[in-house]
């Protein structure tokens, strides 16, 4: 499937149903009076986020979303009928900005979340509803509400336990092939993978989602490359699988340097990237003498501070072991994640225990 992930569409909520002015009319009843409905009311706008896509594709197709309006009202008192709300659904991880590109509408993050964008307008009043005592035959009504319009940006950041990083082909690209079922292209120039790709990996009985982002490079942080369009994807990841190519790639770069520069691009762009949980891995070992790899394997546990997996995704070489520290790690970050919804509920609840005992103490 192909990987889209910003759009902007146009949206229109419905315009209430006129009032209408109406008369009884019925025989032996020479002063029936008003009797005319109101307007029924038009239909919202209602983004909802459902799972199984994790594309925008579909708004390329279709930029234009108009809620129904609703019906008029009728004689003998008959209300007109209200319009369904449109749902325009979307993945998870999306976010709805205004039309300026930046200001923050809303930023969709919980499978099932659903967020009225544009209210749909009240429908309008029949005659009926202005007469009394001193105007018993009223020729009043109102028309319907007028609708909203809008025009938002619709951008996507994708939501995966585990984010591939790493510099142009340093087997990103292999390695989700190989443990996932996952068909992203590979080819042994940089930026083969210019979308993101999604793969789900399972091991030990347990299920995980992997994300491999294109490639960055120095200056990433300030838009270079693919830059700011993939950096934002991290944002979204649980975890960060750091790929370092142990090969020579030309530059005349150690993998110190090469592993400094990708920290260097995160930090910059979020300094929270740098909090995030990372697991770090030379790759194409099968391409290097022992002793080569057991140089650079040194070589990079001391920059980075933690153990360095050697892995071979093509051999399908050190990528169980690999997989299972990542599951590890991956399980930490749910677990923090959890406790942190559980206390941001704690403390709504106890906010709302608060406005009780502000209303009835």
């Amino acid at each position: 499937m192909q990987f889209i992930d910003e759009a902007k569409i146009f949206l229109k909520s419905g315009e209430g149903g006129s009032g209408c002015v109406s008369f009884r009319r019925e025989a032996h009843v020479p002063r029936g009076g008003p009797d005319g409905g109101n307007g029924g009311r038009g239909g919202s706008v209602i983004v909802e986020s459902v799972p199984g896509l994790n594309t925008l594709i579909d708004f390329r197709y279709q930029q234009h979303f108009k809620a129904r309006k609703g019906e008029h009202g009728k004689g003998s008192c008959r209300d007109g009928k209200a319009s369904e709300d449109l749902i325009v659904k979307v993945p998870i991880g999306t976010q709805i900005l205004a039309d300026d590109g930046e200001t923050i509408l809303y930023d969709i993050t919980q499978e099932g979340e659903r967020h009225v964008v544009l209210k749909g307008g009240d429908g309008g009043k029949g005659n009926a509803e202005f007469k009394s005592s001193v105007n018993q035959a009223p020729r009043k009504a109102t028309p319907g509400w007028p609708a909203q319009e809008i025009w938002v940006w619709l951008k996507l950041k994708l939501l995966s336990d585990a984010g591939l990083v790493g510099l142009p082909n340093a087997g990103k690209s292999t390695f989700l092939s190989a443990v996932t079922r996952a068909k992203p292209k590979i080819a042994d120039y940089p930026f083969t993978t210019i979308k993101p790709q999604l793969g789900v990996t399972y091991v030990d009985g347990s299920e995980f989602v992997i994300a491999d982002l294109p490639g960055l490079i120095e200056g990433a942080h300030e838009g270079h490359g693919l830059g700011h369009r993939f950096l934002k994807h991290v944002e979204r990841c649980g975890v960060i699988l750091h790929l370092v190519d142990g090969t020579d790639d030309g530059s005349g770069a150690g993998v110190a340097e090469r592993y400094q520069v990708i920290r260097n691009e995160l930090e910059q762009y979020n300094p929270l990237l740098a909090e995030k949980h990372e697991v770090v891995a030379l790759t194409k070992c099968d391409a290097m003498l022992p002793d080569e790899v057991e140089a650079k394997k040194l070589e990079l546990e001391e920059v980075c501070g933690k153990s360095v997996f050697i892995i071979s995704s093509v051999a399908r070489k050190g990528t169980e072991e690999l997989l299972r520290a990542l599951l590890d790690q991956v399980k930490i970050f749910r677990h923090e994640f959890d406790k942190d919804e559980s206390d941001e509920s704690d403390v709504e609840a106890e906010s709302d225990e608060g406005v009780q005992d502000q209303e009835f103490g």
